[in-house]
């Protein structure tokens, strides 16, 4: 009976190592659309989550709009209230694909990222680049992407147009773990 019991957590174990999903909810997102010369339009959030399947190479990340935190809180309010809507469109999603993804690559390897990216209620495609390391039991991610507010129907007035980029730079950062 012993032997039975313990065959049966090992391979259990198996199972879970082979399939496992690593995660956080402490990703790092940022984005950019500042103009030269202008005042700085960036913020930053630092509670994203993040789901990665090591098996297949799925991966998902969802942020809090509000969790986006600007230099000048007057931004903020704007960004949440006129622009982004939060309280209509409270969240924003990335479902998606790494291709060729190999867990067993522990130095840094770089793949092609594809995925539906949900904004402002709209959902578009988004091909780029992934860079992942594996660091002391956890993988790092790192991507980098650009967007247009235009694309996901967020409308910039027409006083503030000029001081707001057309492409919009993210950048995410996700220190995956198995929990």
């Amino acid at each position: 009976m012993k032997k039975s019991t313990i065959l049966f957590v090992l391979l259990l174990s198996a199972v879970t190592a082979f399939s496992q999903k690593l995660n956080t909810r402490s990703g790092e997102i940022k984005f950019e659309a500042s103009m030269p010369a202008l005042e700085e339009v960036a913020a930053k959030t630092n509670s994203a989550s993040c789901v990665l399947d090591q098996s297949t190479g799925d991966i998902a990340a969802l942020v809090l709009v509000k969790s986006f935190k600007f230099k000048v809180p007057l931004m903020e309010e704007h960004f949440n209230e006129n622009y982004i809507e939060s309280s209509k469109f409270p969240k924003a999603t990335f479902k998606g694909k790494i291709a060729n993804y190999d867990k067993s690559k522990t130095g840094k390897a770089t793949y092609d990222l594809e995925g539906d990216l949900t904004i402002h209620g709209v959902t578009k495609k988004v091909k780029t680049k992934i860079t992942t390391e594996t660091k002391s039991g956890k993988v790092e991610a790192k991507s980098s992407f650009s967007i247009k507010a235009e694309d996901y129907n967020i409308e910039i007035p027409n006083l503030v147009k000029n001081k707001i980029a057309k492409n919009i730079t993210i950048d995410c950062f996700f220190s995956l773990a198995a929990k």
